[in-house]
């Protein structure tokens, strides 16, 4: 079957960045900032337009793109459609529902994958995968977000330390690293599905000191341009990872914790989107085929990414709200300079004529 041409994608790309500007308003309203009507009535679905609606349009987009087959594109669009049906403030019903649909979509892209190629990696994308219809349904079963919590941060984390392992074929990497590998997925499983969150937490320091360890990142940091610009992205955000597991062995991760906002954007924050910003330049062009050049600008989006989120962390641990109030609206606009620095080079290295 014919793979869609990147001018079809672009929509799709368009609905999860819907998705984003809505979950991050939505998180901004619960914690009392004034937003938009639509965005306020979903401040109770903040987690689920962040992950199952906007990481899960871009992941599954780009899985479709690596698959290379028409009807994958079905799991990015019913994805991004999830997100404008919750931030319509339509029934909660048809947003869980097109959701749980668009990761059955991500499992059938990920088998296709997994077929051309049988290996660890292909293995814990696939994964991770059904750690997102998982949570999906889980949530859909209960009705409560903090039953679904646990496998969304997984569908997340185990996409990224998948497609991380896969670069270690590149590196001298000793046999046991990925015996190492595979009892950290292992871990992480069993805490998410016996809701045990110290266990669940172990995992994820393992998993953090895995990536500092093997990572090919521990390489790249000592180039230049952009390699040393991913590789400081993954890195920092392998740190935050190793905080959130830390925060986790302390109770963090418990329903109504004082510390759950700090160990929660931990990951989704500091691990997630410190790759998001490192990849952006890779992934986005790939989707698109629209060329993002490099420039050292980038770093200032990344700076401000670590600052803004370490003040929203010690407000946490310090019960301090006002500080946590305003750190979270500095992390937003953050992203809102990740977003302006990415177009300004797009807009600077289009042809004249098209300016």
């Amino acid at each position: 079957m014919a793979d869609l041409k990147p001018a079809g994608r672009l929509p799709l790309l368009f609905f999860g960045m819907l998705s984003l500007l809505g979950g991050v308003m939505a998180g901004l309203a619960r914690l009392g900032w004034e937003v938009p009507a639509p965005a306020m009535q979903a401040a109770g679905v903040h987690g689920p337009l962040m992950i199952a609606a906007f990481f899960g349009t871009v992941i599954s987009l780009e899985r479709a793109v690596a698959a290379g087959r028409n009807w994958a594109y079905l799991a990015p669009l019913a994805a991004g459609a999830s997100g404008i049906v919750l931030l319509a403030g339509a029934p909660l019903l048809a947003g869980q529902i097109l959701g749980s649909l668009a990761a059955f979509g991500l499992i059938a892209a990920s088998a296709v994958a997994l077929r051309r190629q049988v290996a660890a990696f292909t293995v814990v994308l696939t994964l991770a995968a059904g750690c997102w219809l998982v949570g999906n349904l889980a949530w859909l079963a209960s009705s409560n977000v903090s039953t679904a919590v646990a496998w969304w941060l997984l569908f997340l984390v185990l996409t990224i330390a998948g497609e991380r392992l896969e670069l270690t074929r590149f590196l001298p990497t000793p046999p046991v690293a990925q015996k190492l590998f595979i009892g950290i997925v292992g871990v992480l499983l069993i805490g998410a599905l016996t809701a045990v969150n110290s266990l669940f937490s172990t995992g994820l320091l393992a998993l953090a000191f895995w990536l500092l360890r093997y990572d090919i990142a521990r390489r790249n940091i000592a180039t230049e341009g952009l390699t040393r610009f991913i590789a400081a992205c993954l890195l920092s955000g392998y740190a935050w990872l190793l905080v959130a597991g830390l925060l986790g062995l302390a109770g963090a991760f418990t329903p109504g914790h004082p510390w759950r906002d700090a160990a929660l954007h931990a990951i989704g924050l500091g691990f997630v989107f410190s790759m998001v910003f490192g990849h952006a330049l890779i992934i986005f062009p790939a989707v698109t085929r629209i060329k993002i050049p490099y420039h050292p600008a980038l770093y200032l989006s990344l700076v401000l990414l670590h600052l803004t989120l370490a003040l929203r962390v010690l407000g946490s641990l310090a019960g301090n709200f006002d500080l946590r109030h305003l750190a979270a609206l500095l992390n937003g606009l953050v992203l809102i300079v990740f977003i302006v620095t990415i177009a300004t080079l797009v807009r600077h290295n289009a042809p004249r004529g098209a300016r």
